[in-house]
């Protein structure tokens, strides 16, 4: 990895250092002077601190630049090309990429029905504060955690005056929900966007998930749920009874983004998910894969990593 002469190459701050994320649109992002922008329409720039960020998510209207992806990539930063508010993933970056022992390792969790059970009870015994059921199956387990968050978001509706119906959202026609749904999606959308990088930056793959199956990011799913009611869902129905009550001097889902930055601040919730990762995936209570005694090593040494373990460095 190269920088710009003069300079030492710059080398990925680990993801529990890092400010959160920033959304973009109708903007191009490019580099200047060796320092990542955004170019407005009205030719203003703004510098953006991308290796200080954990990702970028570029709305419609946003364009990048082949060196804007190159730095990103080389700082570690998470690109993800998503729809109006966040709530549909089209495509995504991929900075650190799945470490071979780590892939291996939630695999074969993922694949031992036995582990993968205990780590869906890990999940569950975290997220809500008590043991799991004895003797359930995963799908048992998940129809109990959908019933308890409907009750939830039932009692922050009650609680911040929103008048609720049920979940409910088309990620083709942002427009069409209603305010506290559409509030809903552009807190989760944070939070999962902030779950994927690190998801990334711990050397995992973001589909092998436990709980959630089948999806591009089931296993994103699975380690933002554990955050998810202590954090972007209250401040999605604060907001959301803020809106109805005429009291926001801005879009609900721009408030929706500017609390939930917040509370993951307050909260310090960079520097909890990987270890939370950790333990979660150690519950299934496999040993990692040893590498084979007569593998080939690498014909070229890399250079010493930076970062977080998935950080390519």
């Amino acid at each position: 990895m190269t920088g710009m002469p003069g300079l030492p190459p710059p080398r990925p701050i680990p993801l529990r250092d890092r400010a959160q994320l920033v959304f973009v649109e109708r903007a191009r992002l490019d580099v200047r002077d060796g320092a990542f922008c955004a170019v407005n329409a009205d030719g203003t720039v703004t510098q953006l601190p991308v290796g200080g960020l954990a990702g970028l998510m570029l709305e419609p209207g946003a364009r990048i630049s082949h060196a804007a992806v190159a730095l990103a990539a080389r700082t570690g930063t998470l690109i993800t090309w998503v729809g109006e508010g966040g709530v549909r993933l089209y495509s995504a970056g991929q900075p650190g990429g799945a470490r071979s022992d780590k892939l291996l390792w939630q695999a074969s969790l993922a694949l031992n029905d036995a582990a993968r059970l205990r780590i869906v009870r890990r999940m569950y015994q975290i997220r809500f504060g008590e043991a799991a059921p004895e003797r359930r199956s995963i799908d048992q387990l998940r129809g109990i955690e959908g019933v308890r968050v409907r009750e939830s978001y039932a009692l922050l509706a009650r609680k911040y005056g929103v008048k609720w119906s049920r979940r409910k959202y088309d990620p083709k026609d942002w427009e069409a929900g209603d305010t506290p749904n559409r509030c809903l999606s552009a807190a989760t959308a944070c939070l999962h966007g902030l779950t994927e990088a690190a998801v990334l930056a711990a050397g995992y793959a973001p589909a092998i998930g436990f709980l959630h199956t089948g999806k591009p990011l089931s296993f994103v799913y699975d380690i933002a749920d554990l955050w998810k009611l202590q954090t972007v869902v209250p401040e999605a129905f604060r907001i959301a009874g803020e809106a109805a009550k005429g009291r926001l001097d801005m879009a609900p889902d721009r408030a929706v983004r500017l609390a939930c930055r917040d509370a993951f601040r307050r909260s310090g919730l960079l520097s909890k998910i990987i270890p939370q990762i950790e333990i979660v995936l150690a519950a299934g209570d496999l040993p990692k894969p040893v590498p084979a005694p007569d593998m080939l090593g690498p014909a070229f040494e890399d250079e010493e990593d930076g970062g977080d373990d998935g950080h390519r460095g």
